[in-house]
């Protein structure tokens, strides 16, 4: 049996082909509500809450403590839901290289999956869908051992929709799925806050995935357990931690 019980996925550049879709997305948003934003702003907040994101960008643009910032963040974020949700619903929604084939091993090997995301619950819901990895999970997002993925987090679920890189999320699916100890878990993403939630949580591994919205050297300027080119290289992770414990 392994000594790792479960991994957690992020989702957009992760287990999910992004192709720059989300930052297009935003952008768009941006652009409909007068909202300036840079592709480096946007790219240095990939796998925050998306709300965060706007609150963090009109904050830079109006000030703190500006009247019309609360308007202006919730009229920002409501095109950025539209955009995102009609993007999803509309375009073709693929896994990424080797994510099944993984998902695979991990079901085989007994270790439970779950899935964390900066998106809010109805995208969500309409990306697992899109897949088929929706099917065998409850009214709680917590599927069985045969599911496709056992566990389904968002930051909708978390006090005050606090995503990444608090551990929040992480620490949720733990819960959910009875896992008590963070050592057997694994973490992986394609973003600095996906690093950063794991190192958090006092994950075993918190590892990052260069072929999705950072490459290697971005994401080597952040502590980490690991990078890896893409998920096929997780098994040989895994199995080189089971040999080594």
């Amino acid at each position: 049996m392994s000594s790792i019980q479960l991994v957690v996925f992020d989702m957009a550049g992760t287990t999910v082909k992004d192709e720059q879709e989300v930052e297009k997305c935003f952008f768009l948003a941006a652009e409909r509500t007068g909202l300036e934003a840079t592709t480096d702003q946007i790219v240095s907040m990939m796998g925050w809450a998306k709300k965060r994101v706007f609150q963090t960008l009109w904050e830079a643009q109006l000030g703190a403590g500006h009247p019309d910032l609360s308007e202006q963040i919730d009229v920002s974020y409501a095109a950025f839901c539209s955009v995102l949700e009609e993007h999803y619903q509309t375009h073709s929604v693929s896994p990424t290289e080797g994510c099944l084939a993984m998902f695979s091993y991990l079901q085989n090997q007994g270790i439970a999956i779950a899935l964390n995301t900066g998106f809010y619950r109805k995208v969500t819901d309409i990306i697992l869908n899109r897949l088929g990895w929706d099917v065998g999970l409850n009214s709680d997002y917590v599927g069985g051992p045969n599911s496709i993925i056992q566990a389904s987090v968002t930051p909708s679920e978390i006090y005050n929709q606090e995503g990444r890189p608090a551990p929040y999320m992480i620490q949720k699916a733990m819960y959910k799925l009875g896992v008590k100890d963070p050592q057997a878990v694994v973490v992986i993403g394609d973003t600095p806050s996906d690093l950063a939630a794991g190192i958090n949580a006092h994950a075993c591994l918190s590892l990052g995935v260069t072929n999705g919205t950072h490459e290697r050297s971005q994401l080597a300027a952040y502590p980490n357990d690991g990078l890896l080119d893409s998920l096929m290289e997780l098994k040989g992770v895994l199995v080189s931690l089971e040999a080594s414990s």
